[in-house]
């Protein structure tokens, strides 16, 4: 996401800090004492301006919302948003998804959205893709058993590859469809969506449910645990 740089964004920080995790590692486990009666945990990777965020936070205030953003100038504005609505439900971190085991324990997660992710069109960026099997492998073991996987994009060769990476790793799909808004709009939109839409280009959503681990991924192993191999080089030759 490009951006321009906000103005005293230290300042505007400072004044929402009580929204950011600065140290997400520490709250593994622990997420739901920040809010004890919470029905569920649910996250966002990617939450952008948070307006999905924040008005999806206030249709359930009875869920506990944690947003992952890496551009700080786009989180300031959903946590300002998230402020001014007077949300007690939702907190915000900087974090990298490919990590998440690092942040949340096995089976603290209820559901995950997936939204307006970056399509990485080249295939030789699929692995970066947060629909990918390796990302949704990591997202395994964060989610608890019938845990769901929210997924909306704008990009029609991202939601057709995505489809099949679900199955792979184990999610049943449901609530499949290829134009959301056709018959009136559907759920919490994002600034994003919002402007597509208007454009008239359809929105693609999915719900991914977790289910068995199919036996030929048993014995995936994060490509991120695995050690990289020295590059040798090769000795010098004597005239």
């Amino acid at each position: 996401m490009r951006m321009r740089k906000k103005p005293n964004l230290g300042n505007r920080m400072e004044r929402c800090a009580a929204l950011l995790i600065r140290e997400p590692e520490a709250r593994r486990g622990r997420w739901r004492e920040l809010m004890p009666d919470a029905r569920e945990l649910r996250l966002e990777i990617g939450c952008g301006k948070g307006r999905f965020t924040a008005e999806t936070a206030a249709r359930n205030p009875d869920c506990l919302f944690v947003a992952i953003e890496r551009v700080a100038d786009a989180m300031i504005i959903a946590m300002e948003r998230a402020e001014q609505m007077g949300l007690t439900n939702v907190y915000f971190i900087d974090a990298d998804a490919a990590r998440l085991r690092d942040y949340f324990a096995p089976g603290e997660v209820d559901l995950i959205y997936l939204n307006f992710s970056d399509p990485w069109p080249s295939n030789r960026h699929s692995k970066r893709r947060l629909t990918h099997t390796d990302f949704l492998m990591r997202y395994r073991q964060v989610l608890r058993e019938g845990g769901e996987i929210h997924f909306k994009t704008d990009n029609r060769d991202l939601y057709e590859w995505s489809l099949f990476q679900f199955p792979k790793a184990g999610f049943a799909l449901s609530q499949v469809t290829r134009d959301l808004h056709a018959n009136g709009i559907c759920g919490v939109m994002t600034d994003y969506e919002e402007k597509f839409h208007n454009m008239g280009t359809p929105i693609n959503r999915c719900v991914g449910t977790m289910g068995p681990l199919p036996e030929e991924m048993k014995n995936w192993v994060d490509p991120l645990d695995k050690p990289r191999e020295r590059s040798v080089e090769a000795p010098e030759q004597e005239d």
